[in-house]
C-alpha cells in the first residue's frame, strides 16, 4: 500500500474515532440530563427512587467503562513488542534514523496511558 493510501486511511480512521467520541459525549450528556431529572423523585418525597436510579446508572457505567479499559489495555500491552519493532532504523542504528525521536515520544505516550489505566483499574 502506498504512503498516500496509508495516510488517507489513517485520516479516515481518525475521523471515524472522532465521530464515535462525539457520540459518546452526546450519550454522556443524555445520561447527565436523565440523572438531573431524577431529582424530581426526591422533590416528590421519594428520595429512595433517585438514589436507586443513580446508583444503578453509576454502577453500570463504571462496569462498562472498566471492561472497555481492561480490554483495550490487554490488547495494546500484547502488541507492545510488535509495535516496538516498528522503530525506524538507519543502517542498523535506530538513533540515527529520521523519526526516531517521534516514534519514541508516541510509544512512551501509549505506555503512559496504559500505566494510567492500570492504576485506575487497581
Amino acid at each position: 500500500m502506498s504512503a498516500d493510501a496509508l495516510a488517507e486511511e489513517a485520516r479516515e480512521a481518525r475521523l471515524r474515532l472522532a465521530r464515535q467520541l462525539q457520540e459518546l459525549h452526546r450519550l454522556h450528556l443524555a445520561l447527565l440530563a436523565e440523572a438531573r431529572a431524577a431529582k424530581r423523585f426526591t422533590a416528590a418525597g421519594r428520595p429512595l427512587i433517585e438514589i436507586e436510579l443513580i446508583a444503578d446508572v453509576l454502577e453500570q457505567y463504571l462496569s462498562a467503562t472498566d471492561a472497555f479499559l481492561m480490554n483495550m489495555r490487554g490488547r495494546m500491552e500484547a502488541r507492545l513488542a510488535l509495535l516496538r519493532r516498528g522503530e525506524p532504523q538507519l543502517n542498523g542504528r535506530p538513533e540515527d534514523a529520521p523519526g526516531h525521536g517521534g516514534f519514541w515520544l508516541l510509544f512512551s505516550r501509549l505506555c503512559a496511558v496504559l500505566q494510567r489505566i492500570a492504576r485506575k483499574l487497581g
